[in-house]
């Protein structure tokens, strides 16, 4: 994320709500590796669970490749473990691992991916996800726009009832999810969405602090500490001990992006978003909302036969 990337003159601003006005809703986040998550949209994320949603995991990758371990096993073990931990700290009710190779995801056929998440979103009925930008530019990483752009066919092709019979015949119904979160991950790339997260910002420190294996945080406060100890330098936000020392250091040095967008909006931190919703998905599409206003407007009673 970069605080630089560009806005839409029209930003949205999702601000703190109370009690469960999303009760009986599902979202999905589908992360390609373990630190995509706390980085992009954790604080969005336990906001909407803590106001009612029902949320999953999806992890695309084994992250085999991304760890401070020797070992490729110990490396997609550590990285498990630590997805099923974020889980636990944020309220997803599952994590779902798809298991492709990591920085490989562009050799695995795309008809597959798009398959298993159509799968998903009808058999958990998902209204919202959370990925990457399909169309992101200056992205680099292929597992990255591969699993955004699976989602973005899925989540359409879920609801379209030739797709899949074989789901239907087994009682799984076609489902349409009706609204995207497409995090921003690079610089320059849009949003006009920006949440408010100032109430979840301890949870998002949880979320980045369980990333050990990979992510921006961790247990880097612990790591630097002990370098200063050993330099004969002491930081007193640091405390002394590993947990304390992992959260300053988050807290000191990892949530800037967040803090710089929420300051444009007046608030304390703020997670962006490139937002997409449920009107027309197509240029001459029609919304069915558009539809219902204008029979709201002008439709008149059929006056009775006279017989």
């Amino acid at each position: 994320m970069n605080p630089e990337s560009k806005t839409s003159p029209d930003v949205v601003v999702e601000r703190q709500e109370t009690g469960k006005p999303y009760a009986g809703k599902v979202l999905a986040a589908i992360q390609s590796h373990a630190d995509d998550i706390p980085i992009f949209c954790a604080g969005a994320i336990a906001r909407l669970i803590d106001l009612g949603y029902t949320a999953y995991l999806i992890q695309t990758t084994n992250d085999e490749k991304c760890g401070p371990t020797a070992s490729v096993g110990e490396t997609i073990l550590q990285n498990e473990r630590e997805v099923d931990e974020l889980a636990r700290v944020l309220g997803f009710r599952q994590v779902f691992y798809l298991g492709y190779r990591n920085h490989l995801m562009d050799e695995a056929s795309a008809v597959e991916i798009r398959a298993r998440l159509i799968f998903l979103f009808r058999a958990l009925k998902v209204d919202t996800v959370f990925t990457f930008n399909p169309w992101g530019h200056g992205e680099e990483n292929p597992d990255h726009y591969v699993t955004a752009q699976a989602v973005e066919a899925a989540r359409w092709m879920a609801g379209m009832g030739k797709d899949y019979p074989e789901h239907i015949a087994a009682g799984i119904m076609p489902h349409t999810v009706r609204e995207q979160y497409y995090w921003v991950a690079r610089p320059g790339q849009p949003y006009n969405r920006v949440v408010d997260i100032s109430a979840y910002i301890e949870q998002k420190i949880d979320a980045l602090c369980v990333n050990r294996a990979q992510g921006p945080a961790g247990a880097t406060g612990s790591r630097l500490r002990t370098r200063l100890a050993r330099e004969g330098l002491w930081l007193p936000e640091l405390g002394d001990d590993d947990e304390t020392a992992d959260r300053a250091y988050v807290r000191l040095f990892c949530l800037k992006d967040f803090e710089t967008v929420g300051q444009r909006y007046g608030l304390a931190f703020a997670e962006p978003f490139y937002y997409v919703g449920s009107g027309a998905t197509f240029i001459g599409g029609v919304d069915a909302s558009d539809v219902q206003r204008y029979i709201d407007e002008h439709a008149e009673p059929i006056e009775p036969k006279s017989v």
